[in-house]
């Protein structure tokens, strides 16, 4: 099951941290960019500064966050990167998440789901249009937007991340509105979520139906951990947009297990700060955000 695949993975390196891939031409160094004219040249380099990362640290974390949104700026070129990146950073090992908050009703989520997760079939011969392991959605729509979702987590053992409380500044002018049972909107999302994942629970105890909970609301993560006892985390929120490690503690259990976290321009953007190759300093922020989160999570275990 994938969950009980990223938790073994979180176990073994004794780090909840997921390398967000969110890559911009903006974010490579000067000499990457030199002679580059046009997109499917930003989309090349891109892969290229991408690959080095994921050489540097694919040995000390555990997952990787592809937004494809950088990507699909660059055209089908980018797409062909993004897709690249996906497929190498699984040659390595690591969990893929691809981050597209995807979602609609009945067929064109049933599209959505079988891009992202599921196989395509042409003339009786299938295939994987893009490689993930977890997509981000939007479940906001109801049940009938993300059953086609959950349909192809069994099929293929893949797994969701489904928005509940996210880390933006405005999520709570629709998030914690109150509702007339008394929940907020986020509750009853959270509470939904759990619902969803029914039946895929692993042997650790957290379903293929994961939420995305910001870390910059500790007191929502802390209601929503205490809430969602078999629904794993995807935590975005560390580094740039202001959370730290003490923030973010509440969306684990006690053992350190129920959630990953995600740092992008924290990673990607290291070498800014910190000189030298930036996919040293890459492999540098990583060690580094492992030990200020196993500085509040302790020993991350099994039970």
């Amino acid at each position: 099951m994938i969950t009980d695949a990223l938790i073994e993975q979180i176990i073994a390196k004794q780090n909840p941290t997921c390398v967000g891939l969110d890559t911009s031409f903006d974010y490579l160094p000067e000499d990457m960019k030199q002679g580059v004219t046009d997109l499917k040249g930003a989309a090349d380099a891109i892969l290229a500064f991408n690959k080095k990362i994921i050489d540097h640290v694919y040995d000390i974390v555990p997952s990787v966050k592809v937004q494809i949104a950088y990507y699909e700026q660059y055209g089908t070129a980018g797409l062909n990167a993004f897709k690249a990146t996906c497929a190498y950073a699984k040659e390595k090992g690591l969990i893929v998440i691809t981050d597209a908050k995807r979602n609609d009703i009945g067929a064109t989520a049933s599209r959505y789901a079988t891009a992202f997760l599921g196989e395509t079939n042409v003339s009786g011969e299938t295939y994987e249009a893009f490689p993930s392991d977890i997509l981000t959605v939007n479940g906001y729509l109801g049940s009938d937007g993300i059953v086609p979702f959950t349909d192809e987590c069994k099929k293929h053992d893949k797994g969701i991340f489904v928005l509940v409380k996210t880390s933006n500044p405005s999520s709570g002018e629709l998030q914690n509105l109150k509702l007339e049972d008394g929940r907020t909107v986020y509750e009853c999302m959270g509470d939904m979520v759990e619902k969803w994942g029914e039946g895929t629970v692993g042997k650790y105890g957290y379903s293929a139906v994961g939420a995305v909970v910001g870390a910059t609301y500790p007191e929502e993560a802390k209601v929503l951990r205490a809430r969602l006892p078999h629904t794993f985390f995807l935590v975005p929120g560390y580094g740039a947009q202001g959370a730290n490690a003490e923030m973010l503690k509440n969306c684990f259990d006690k053992n350190g297990l129920g959630g990953v976290v995600n740092n992008s321009r924290g990673i990607l953007c290291a070498y800014q700060k910190r000189g030298g190759t930036y996919y040293e300093a890459a492999r540098a922020a990583c060690l580094d955000m492992k030990k200020d989160l196993l500085s509040v999570l302790g020993e991350i275990c099994a039970k």
